[in-house]
């Protein structure tokens, strides 16, 4: 008898774990986010923590995923962002008084938000903050690690719409692979899961 239902009880035991190693460590949607659809979206500079070599690599890796899923008429990201607030004091004050609320008291500023789309065109801001961007070593084996979060904020309004996060381990034992590299891999799945 066990040997008729191994099988099919194998194959549900792997299909059940695929889709689990799919799924975001956390992805929380917003009751709103069923009908907000923004045309522009603008990648806010990255919160890095202690990870300073993560800034200004996550914004442009972020940015070039989401020009490539075309599902923004424009991407406002790292260096085209940079470019904006070095012409644009007002954009750039906005950005920083904005980011500086959101990543030190996790408060959506809705006035500075709105200042941002104002300036920028842009109907939704895309928060990310890097929470891990470090190679270790645990137990017997080498690891390298990346860890991102997301918010994506209504800039009309400065509800955050969507949040989530995840962590990627990639084993290695001579060549350590690019933390950047990692982070694409990982930005890619987190980005797979936001509303647009």
């Amino acid at each position: 008898m066990s040997a008729r239902f191994g099988k099919p009880w194998l194959a549900f035991v792997l299909v059940f774990f695929a889709a689990a190693c799919a799924e975001l460590r956390y992805s929380q949607l917003s009751p709103e986010a069923k009908d907000f659809h923004p045309k522009k979206v603008l990648v806010l500079p990255a919160e890095v923590a202690a990870y300073g070599e993560a800034r200004g690599v996550i914004e442009g890796i972020v940015g070039t995923i989401l020009a490539d899923q075309d599902w923004f008429t424009e991407v406002i990201a790292g260096a085209a962002l940079e470019k904006r607030m070095t012409e644009n004091e007002e954009l750039r004050k906005a950005v920083t008084a904005y980011t500086a609320k959101l990543h030190n008291l996790s408060f959506s500023d809705p006035e500075a938000s709105k200042r941002i789309a104002a300036l920028s065109g842009a109907d939704a801001l895309l928060a990310v903050n890097v929470d891990m961007w470090n190679y270790a070593r645990e137990k017997d084996d080498k690891v390298a690690k990346v860890g991102l979060g997301m918010r994506l904020i209504n800039a009309g309004s400065g509800a955050i719409v969507w949040k989530a996060g995840d962590l990627a381990i990639d084993q290695y034992r001579v060549i350590k692979p690019d933390l950047p590299d990692v982070a694409r891999g990982l930005a890619k799945k987190i980005i797979g899961y936001m509303p647009h």
